[in-house]
């Protein structure tokens, strides 16, 4: 003899049906989650801000330039060098382009890498520039992620 039987009255789900249920949706959100696949989308994330932080510093110089009778800012030179952060207390070492954040007048400040915490120098930003022979500026971000060359040049 049963100590509680089941009647025809009584509703509820058995622990197997339960069980059934909690896998099967366990199932469906690990396949969700890798068809997403979060970490890339967040390092694209990442390089579009480089991207659109790159052309921004380039703008910033270019306007400097034609407010300048073509004179870029002086700090830059022929060799890719990491550009000194908004103030930052010492810029050796570094290119500083404070003169475009001077009054706010081509940029409020200077554009920071979306992961500087771990890939700057102290006191930089993360960015590079620098200039050719022929006055050509290129800006680029070497901290790209999944292997993307961002890389900026007027």
């Amino acid at each position: 003899m049963r100590m509680f039987p089941r009647t025809k009255n009584q509703k509820g789900f058995t622990l197997l049906e339960v069980l059934l249920v909690v896998a099967i949706i366990a199932i469906l959100a690990g396949i969700v989650i890798i068809a997403i696949n979060p970490s890339k989308q967040l390092g694209d994330t990442r390089n579009a801000q480089r991207e659109a932080d790159v052309t921004t510093i380039l703008n910033a110089i270019y306007q400097y330039s034609l407010d300048n009778s073509g004179a870029i800012p002086s700090g830059i030179t022929t060799t890719a060098t990491e550009i000194c952060a908004t103030g930052s207390a010492s810029c050796t070492g570094l290119v500083d382009l404070s003169v475009l954040t001077t009054n706010e007048k081509y940029l409020v400040s200077l554009p920071k890498d979306p992961q500087c915490s771990t890939t700057c120098a102290t006191n930089g930003d993360g960015y590079k520039v620098l200039k050719t022979a022929n006055n050509r500026i290129t800006v680029s971000a070497p901290a790209a992620e999944q292997g993307r060359v961002i890389s900026v040049s007027r």
